[in-house]
């Protein structure tokens, strides 16, 4: 469990079991993703859901902020970034979860599933469309959309 207030990177990356490529899902209501904070936030971000590729793999001898992205869809690569364009290091992204759930009196439990942020922009999709995405030294994570 991650239990702050205190947590940082080091916390984080201490108690991460292993991590692997993922592709969050959104269904946003908003037209080309044209929101404010406080709107995402209240409809819970536009999380719908998320999908785990690649091989577990620990962080030890990963550098999580320098692990390049390519986001392809129907084998057209489309966005590229870096782990860092998460608040400048992924993990960063959890430690902060970590310390506003401590600021509520809650934790982060052990064996849970952390997203911890887009690393390039949303794309938009469409039924049929394919999509992967491909995490240096991690591997693959895809999806089909049919409806």
């Amino acid at each position: 469990s991650l239990e702050g207030p205190g947590v940082h990177i080091g916390t984080v990356l201490a108690a991460t079991e292993f991590v692997v490529p993922a592709i969050e899902v959104i269904d946003s209501r908003y037209r080309d993703f044209k929101f404010d904070l406080k709107s995402v936030v209240a409809d819970n971000t536009s999380a719908a859901r998320f999908v785990l590729g690649g091989r577990p793999r620990t962080v030890a001898g990963l550098d999580l902020r320098t692990l390049g992205v390519v986001l392809s869809i129907n084998g057209e690569a489309r966005a590229f970034g870096a782990g860092a364009a998460v608040l400048g290091h992924p993990a960063a992204a959890v430690a902060a979860l970590a310390n506003h759930l401590a600021a509520r009196g809650e934790v982060l439990p052990e064996g849970s599933v952390v997203l911890s942020g887009g690393i390039t922009e949303a794309l938009p999709v469409q039924a049929g469309d394919s999509v992967l995405i491909e995490v240096q030294s991690l591997g693959v994570a895809g999806f089909r959309l049919t409806t």
